[in-house]
Order: C-alpha cells, then structure tokens, then sequence
C-alpha cells in the first residue's frame, strides 16, 4: 500500500516535471517570437539576415515536405509493384500447375492409347486364329466325311469331330 503510493507520488512529481518543461518551452518560444518580432521591425541589417535566413528555411521546409511527398508516391509504387509481382508469380505458379495436370493427362491418355492399341492387335491376332482354326477344324471335318470313313462308329474319330464341332 505504502510502494503504491509511493508510486503514485513518483508518478505525480514525473508528470508536473514534465508539464512544467512543456511550459517553460511554450514560454521560451513566445519569447523568442516576441524578440524576433522586435527585431524584424528594426529594418537593420541584422533583421534582414534573420528574414532571410527564415526565408531559406521555409524554403527547406517546402523543399522537405515535396521530397516526403515523393518518397510517399514511390513507395506507394513499390507496394503496387511487389503486389502485381506477387500476383503474377501466383499466376504464373497456377499456370505452371496447369500445365503439369496438362502434361499427366496426355502421358496418361497416350498410355492409355497404347493399351487400346495393344488390345486391338490382340484382339485382331485372336480373331485371326480363330478363323484359322475355324478353316483347320472345317478342313479336318471335310478330310473325315470325304474319306468315307463311319467317324460315328469309330469312337477315336467320333471324339475327335465332336471335339471339332465343340470348339468352334
């Protein structure tokens, strides 16, 4: 309770110190005007060098405050740049992106195309095979019925042509 207030009390003595500061610079600088003032009204020499000194300050003072203003434009230049920068390496990562998927794609319906390919040639090879042996099986019924020759009763032949007739 008695640091508190103590604090308080610190706090307090901290905050008069520096309001009197303040005022004791408002007070210099009313001074100061007031002094300058009286000068100026002088005409001399001495008060045309201080209104000309005051003139170059304005004119740094203006000087300044254009060149803050620049610098203000040019970095707000910057961020729009950095920003459409950013947006066009976003672009860019989407397109490249896109042009991966693209590329997968193809590799796999070239893929694809290929096995389609392959099928159809086994397919065309099986079909050829069948007729051929269609032809073969016709060819080995024909040699049987034209020999002349009972197959129903041999029952060696009669497998073999119930064999024929079951395959095709």
């Amino acid at each position: 309770s008695s640091f508190s207030t103590t604090e308080d009390l610190e706090r307090d003595m901290e905050e008069v110190k520096v309001s009197f500061q303040n005022k004791t610079l408002a007070l210099q600088r009313i001074q100061l005007t007031f002094a300058l003032r009286n000068k100026m009204q002088q005409n001399d020499s001495d008060s045309r060098l201080i209104m000309e000194t005051v003139k170059h300050i304005v004119m740094l003072s203006t000087a300044i405050i254009d060149c803050q203003q620049q610098a203000r434009e040019k970095e707000q230049k910057l961020i729009d740049i950095k920003r459409k920068r950013l947006l066009l390496k976003k672009a860019g990562q989407q397109k490249l992106q896109q042009i991966h998927t693209m590329i997968r794609k193809q590799k796999e319906e070239q893929a694809s195309m290929k096995v389609n390919e392959a099928l159809e040639k086994i397919h065309n090879k099986l079909q050829k095979e069948r007729k051929m042996t269609t032809v073969i099986q016709n060819v080995f019924q024909n040699i049987i019925i034209g020999s002349r020759v009972n197959w129903a009763e041999d029952p060696s032949l009669k497998a073999i042509v119930l064999q024929l007739e079951k395959d095709v």
